[in-house]
């Protein structure tokens, strides 16, 4: 499907948000919020035959398959389970690659093979397109088992950064990841649920965001995390982005977590 005809059905599904959600405002008796979200959702589907994360995800095949200006596609790519295997991937991932000698999450490790298998300029690949190949590699992990276990050395240090990172509070309102996520864990802002690393927090990304419009991945959300608290966002494909997948998927693994997708947000 072209780039047009996608954003035109995202429009269209928007707007079916925005009309979906205003009956749920207008009940007199307030619905259940999840039950809610998943009646429009069924209902998208039977609409349009299609959720909107599906679109970025078959775009993120169109290019997964396209060849870079070394004539090679992403297939020649060690996304963490051998070239070209995509797999349960993204259920490993973040993890340490020998070929660049660092830890990468699968955002960081798609603009790194954009530029080391396929030849691509740092100033040639687009976000959006690494957005949409993510999607695209993380939906043959939906459901997966996380399986984010440091063990090599440069794995732990990342971890231990990412928690460092998790609690240290900064910015003009003093706030920290562990402020909201631990703290009101169980808790909601609006109908959206507030969770903490060992409750799955972060096993719901890349995914299609109704009440935002917009296509997140793991690395969207942390930054909209550090804007929502006043803190400048990181550069993506950073170190703070894959240090903090690291912390909140181990404690996911270690709780025994699987990805899934949370009724509000969907693929």
């Amino acid at each position: 499907m072209g780039r047009k005809k996608r954003w035109i059905l995202v429009g269209v599904v928007a707007l079916g948000t925005l009309v979906g959600v205003g009956a749920y405002t207008q009940q007199q008796k307030p619905l259940d919020p999840f039950e809610e979200a998943m009646r429009q959702r069924q209902m998208y589907l039977e609409t349009f035959g299609v959720l909107p994360g599906e679109l970025f995800a078959e775009e993120g095949k169109e290019l997964f398959f396209r060849k870079g200006p070394s004539g090679k596609t992403l297939e020649e790519c060690d996304f963490g389970k051998g070239k070209g295997v995509l797999e349960g991937a993204y259920a490993v991932l973040p993890k340490y690659f020998p070929d660049t000698k660092r830890v990468e999450d699968l955002e960081s490790r798609v603009y790194t093979c954009m530029q080391t298998v396929q030849g691509y300029k740092p100033n040639e690949i687009k976000r959006d397109e690494v957005k949409a190949i993510t999607t695209y590699i993380a939906t043959f992990s939906s459901k997966a088992k996380i399986q984010v276990v440091p063990k090599h050395p440069a794995e732990l240090a990342m971890y231990n950064l990412g928690r460092e990172l998790w609690y240290t509070r900064a910015g003009a309102r003093d706030m920290s990841c562990a402020v909201c996520h631990d703290q009101y864990a169980g808790q909601r802002v609006r109908l959206s649920p507030v969770r903490s690393p060992k409750q799955g927090l972060g096993n719901e990304w890349p995914a299609y965001r109704f009440e935002e419009d917009k296509l997140y991945t793991m690395e969207d959300r942390i930054n909209f995390c550090y804007e929502s608290i006043a803190i400048p966002k990181p550069e993506f494909y950073s170190d703070v982005h894959i240090a903090l997948t690291v912390y909140m998927l181990a404690e996911a693994t270690k709780a025994g977590h699987s990805f899934e997708e949370l009724p509000f947000f969907t693929r």
